[in-house]
């Protein structure tokens, strides 16, 4: 408050901005690890201490009110209230022409960022009141709002704060571009204040527990004065959140016929499109095939692998038709076991992400609906006449998405007690009953880590007699890190098919991305006109080849090889290239919500249309549907995107102190050169003009 910060502050909001970063994001942190409560209660007269402040502290009052207030929920609400309230230029006027008022916005500042860093540092002699992985949501979304508000400040083009577009000019800087260094300061150094510590906290909860062993003249401990607990009790897991014991919603879920519920309804849905899309207009904007499965189901469907796991597939149309057509159908024969991995799925995968830019699939409902229709006929033959769910396993392209999305879902189909298991003879889970099936993948639960392969059908929780399968949260990543060998996926370790997979989507969702923007496609129209050909077809063919196949291929096997060497390249291809799938999660993730919310509206002309078919309005109407694009949207991008590169670094780091043939500081760095490349060029694709796919726009 006394540098000179605070004497440029009048003339430059970058100055102002500096000082109220150091403030918020820097000066409490660093106060609450400093610990100086105690110092300053040793440094009181010891009189003041007994008579005054410890009375004062045993308060119950007192107690209330300081137990409320460092609620994390409280903490966090009245840290970005206050940030967002001081910047509405009303208010930041007041307080640049009044002293007093200035003192208390500054004021303001640091007393609710002291609350805020609060249950972050967690200083003496506070509780923890959530658990510990809870403070990187807490962190990241406060980051959310410092990137909304910086992407704000950034873009605007008119000066938001009439005193600074006054005040005397310093260092020849414009107002509008002081203002834009404002919030460029606010949204790179400010998100690192939030960044950081959220990737400290999951280094801290990912990281073992160090055990103390007792040296060997240590006194050895008394007798237990209690009977020892029992095996299930020793066995026991931290207690943790499980969505099926949340009233009301655990009662929902565990219905019976909840799986069949959904599917039935998004049967409905893909009957509704395919419907459409053969007999309506072939305008995509006007058509439901058009619609609602290139903007409105894939954003849901990756929106819904980040909040609860992968529940497209329990919900999955597909897998229902084809329960249905194994009452005529034999499913008797066995999965040929030379396709027994994902490289089937691979090839399948690249194909359709090329089919879909080659041939305009967005653009074209009839295409869309004989697609969905070839869905159908597939899952039906395949799981018809072979058991299990080959199709699932082994060959649905979008199965194997939600798959590889999933790895950092924040919940898995896992048991609760492992303890419980032991005693179990029959292994329904696996196995089935009289009454309810067993699981189709041939997952054992006891065995199974993470959500690869899974499809939360919710077999094995019906068939399990003792209750002990849940729907739980877990660290997302923590089983690729850790890498122990699980049922039916084995170790990622040696499983090439599965990295293969894994770079596929990760390369393709900025491949995808970058195949609609201006500047890629200026460079494709420019190679189609110079070569005078009659499509784009050969453009696209080679800009999908090299960004599915040549790059991934040529970068991960350099930092294979760079990272393990001659012995462990391919082990080490295996497991790092696992670890990226975050970072394609961000970037579908970010591309998918701007297609969403600038064609959210985009069922309102189809509605219309169909009305106008059925001769229930006139047909005069010019329906176009209104966008809900928002301000900020890049700076929501960057959010998403920025949180799939930070939580790719660490797995990456982790898996690097864990692999053998070389230490972290060997590994590390080729497969975080490629993280960051990508990371870049997301960047660089969020700031391009997009095509407005989906809208009468596009």
């Amino acid at each position: 408050m006394a540098s000179p910060l605070d004497t440029f502050a009048s003339f430059l909001l970058l100055s102002h901005m500096a000082q109220h970063l150091l403030l918020t994001m820097i000066a409490p942190p660093l106060i609450w690890l400093g610990a100086p409560q105690l110092p300053m209660l040793r440094g009181l007269p010891k009189g003041f201490v007994v008579t005054v402040v410890t009375p004062f502290i045993l308060w119950p009052v007192m107690k209330k009110i300081v137990h409320g207030l460092t609620h994390p929920v409280v903490c966090w609400s009245l840290f970005v209230i206050s940030n967002v309230v001081w910047h509405i230029p009303a208010l930041y006027e007041l307080a640049l022409r009044s002293r007093g008022w200035h003192d208390v916005e500054h004021a303001s500042f640091l007393g609710t960022a002291l609350l805020y860093w609060w249950p972050v540092v967690q200083p003496w002699p506070s509780r923890t009141r959530w658990p510990r992985w809870t403070m990187i949501p807490y962190l990241l979304l406060a980051d959310l709002q410092n990137t909304a508000l910086a992407a704000f400040l950034t873009f605007q083009d008119r000066v938001l704060y009439s005193t600074y577009e006054a005040a005397p000019r310093l260092f020849g800087i414009s107002a509008l571009d002081d203002q834009a260094g404002a919030g460029a300061l606010m949204w790179v150094p400010g998100s690192l204040a939030f960044i950081i510590p959220a990737g400290y906290v999951a280094w801290q909860f990912l990281s073992p527990q160090r055990t103390v062993r007792p040296s060997e003249h240590a006194r050895k401990p008394p007798p237990p004065q209690h009977p020892a607990p029992s095996l299930r009790q020793n066995n026991t897991p931290p207690l943790t959140l499980d969505l099926f014991r949340v009233p009301g919603l655990g009662a929902v879920m565990r219905w019976k016929h909840f799986r069949k519920s959904l599917q039935i309804l998004m049967l409905s849905l893909a009957a509704l499109v395919v419907a459409d899309g053969i007999r309506g207009p072939q305008v995509s904007a006007l058509n439901a095939a058009g619609v609602l499965p290139w903007t409105h189901w894939r954003t849901f469907t990756v929106v819904a692998l980040l909040v609860a796991g992968n529940l497209f597939c329990m919900a999955c149309p597909f897998t229902f038709v084809r329960d249905l057509g194994r009452k005529i159908l034999p499913a008797s024969a066995n999965w040929p076991p030379w396709l027994r991995s994902k490289w089937l799925a691979v090839a399948l995968l690249i194909v359709y992400l090329w089919a879909y830019e080659a041939f305009d699939l967005w653009d074209r409902p009839l295409a869309t609906a004989l697609l969905i229709l070839s869905y159908f006929v597939a899952a039906l033959l395949v799981d018809g006449f072979f058991r299990g769910a080959s199709f699932c396993q082994y060959v649905c392209p979008i199965g194997q998405f939600h798959f590889v999305q999933s790895l950092v879902s924040p919940f898995e189909i896992k048991v609760r007690e492992p303890s419980a298991c032991l005693s179990c003879k029959t292994h329904d889970c696996l196995r089935g009953n009289e009454s309810q099936r067993g699981c189709e993948l041939h997952l054992f639960q006891p065995r199974k880590a993470g959500n690869m392969d899974c499809t939360f059908c919710l077999d094995c929780v019906q068939a399990c007699p003792h209750d002990n399968v849940g729907f739980l949260a877990v660290m997302p990543g923590r089983e690729v890190i850790l890498d122990e060998k699980k049922s039916t996926v084995g170790k990622y370790a040696r499983r090439p098919d599965i990295a293969a997979l894994v770079l596929v989507l990760t390369f393709g969702a900025f491949v995808n991305a970058a195949g609609m923007v201006a500047p890629v496609l200026e460079i494709m129209d420019a190679v189609t006109n110079r070569w005078a050909l009659s499509s784009d077809l050969l453009p696209v063919s080679i800009l999908m080849g090299i960004g599915l196949v040549v790059l991934p291929g040529l970068s991960s096997f350099g930092a294979a090889w760079a990272s393990g060497g001659k012995k462990f390249w391919k082990e080490h291809l295996c497991r790092f290239s696992v670890a990226l799938a975050p970072l394609g999660f961000g970037m579908w993730l970010a591309h998918f919500v701007f297609h969403f919310f600038t064609a959210a509206l985009t069922p309102v002309p189809v509605l219309g249309r169909a009305l106008e078919d059925a001769g229930l309005i006139g047909s005069s109407t010019t329906w176009v549907a209104p966008s809900l694009a928002f301000y900020d949207l890049p700076a929501v991008e960057i959010v998403l995107l920025n949180a799939g590169y930070l939580l790719c670094l660490f797995m990456l780091w982790r898996i690097a102190a864990k692999v053998p043939g070389s230490n972290a500081r060997r590994a590390f760095p080729p497969w975080a050169a490629i993280a960051t490349a990508l990371y870049l060029f997301g960047l660089w694709i969020i700031f391009q003009p997009m095509e407005m796919r989906g809208t009468l726009m596009g």
